[in-house]
């Protein structure tokens, strides 16, 4: 039970650039944020010199505690980090940022029983707002990671946005996505669990809740679970009118190519790409359960190179 809830659960506007940034060559680093309705919430945007395609990317993390750079308390590998820097090498700027609740952005984060998925959503609107005001850029779009694909495909339809990328999106809401993470229960647990979601996803909190069941049913949690639960990629992706493409590793033991699938049936059109040997944090692995787990925590592992190629050919054949 607590392996799902930190999988799945662990939750959690005035524009600066700092004094202080980091010269890498061939591009350069700073800081940046955006105010949020608590506090400001930070971000490091990279911008390629010279910057010739004059094109930038949000880049929105996962679910839990994940920071601007794909890490999170439990575990560091750097993959936002290696993605973004990848992406200035070939040319491509890129915004990344922690969520509110987490690291730099710890300030504007919210009690537990008050915080709604619309707020992650509202946040994404917020960067990608400034980013199309930066007379910088003449292309922008959206990068959404494991539940930062859902986030950035609605993001993406409320806001001035050439083209949305997910990469390991779930294709399906979470509630699905929970049950099927719990099918393995004993089926006495699993029945009780699955009545609860499905409360829940009624849109009714639960009156009564046995203690054991608190790291997933707490009723602080319930608000944000109704709020998140609304939401199906598959109706969500639908409503894009811009190039989409869909990324899925086949050595993902997080989320499935069946996920991509379902994303891909939603839109026909949009392009979908399976890579063979990635795992959720776009590393190299095999299936092999304890070597995925392992490369979460190998901060020096490079990501696989197909993905950023898929990315910018995707972002290059934007007019």
């Amino acid at each position: 039970m607590k392996r799902v809830f930190f999988l799945i659960l662990a939750l959690h506007y005035l524009v600066f650039f700092s004094a202080k940034c980091q010269d890498l060559g061939s591009y350069q680093e700073d800081s940046i944020s955006i105010e949020g309705d608590h506090n400001k919430i930070f971000g490091s945007i990279i911008i390629p010199y010279p910057n010739i395609d004059r094109a930038v990317a949000l880049i929105i993390a996962g679910s839990g505690p994940t920071d601007r750079n794909g890490n999170n308390p439990m575990m560091k590998n750097n993959s936002l980090k290696m993605l973004a820097e990848s992406l200035a090498e070939k040319g491509i700027a890129s915004l990344r940022y922690d969520k509110r609740g987490v690291a730099a952005s710890l300030a504007a984060g919210m009690p537990e029983k008050s915080l709604r998925f619309e707020h992650y959503i509202d946040d994404a609107i917020s960067w990608m707002e400034m980013l199309s005001k930066d007379e910088r850029f003449d292309k922008t779009m959206i990068i959404g990671h494991s539940e930062g694909s859902l986030i950035g495909m609605i993001a993406a339809a409320r806001s001035n946005t050439d083209a949305f990328i997910s990469i390991a999106g779930p294709g399906e809401a979470a509630d699905l996505v929970l049950k099927r993470q719990l099918i393995s229960q004993p089926p006495f647990i699993r029945d009780r669990l699955y009545a609860m979601i499905d409360s829940l996803k009624e849109g009714f909190t639960l009156k009564k809740v046995d203690p054991s069941y608190y790291t997933l049913f707490r009723p602080s949690v319930q608000p944000y679970l109704i709020s998140w639960f609304r939401y199906d990629p598959q109706i969500e992706i639908k409503k894009l009118n811009i190039p989409i493409l869909i990324i899925q590793g086949s050595t993902d033991i997080q989320v499935g190519i069946e996920d991509a699938e379902k994303l891909k049936k939603a839109v026909p059109e949009a392009k979908l790409t399976i890579i063979k040997g990635m795992n959720h944090i776009f590393k190299p692995s095999s299936s092999d359960r304890q070597e995925n787990i392992a490369t979460y925590r190998d901060p020096d592992l490079p990501i696989v190179e197909e993905l950023i190629r898929e990315i910018v050919d995707c972002i290059t054949a934007l007019e």
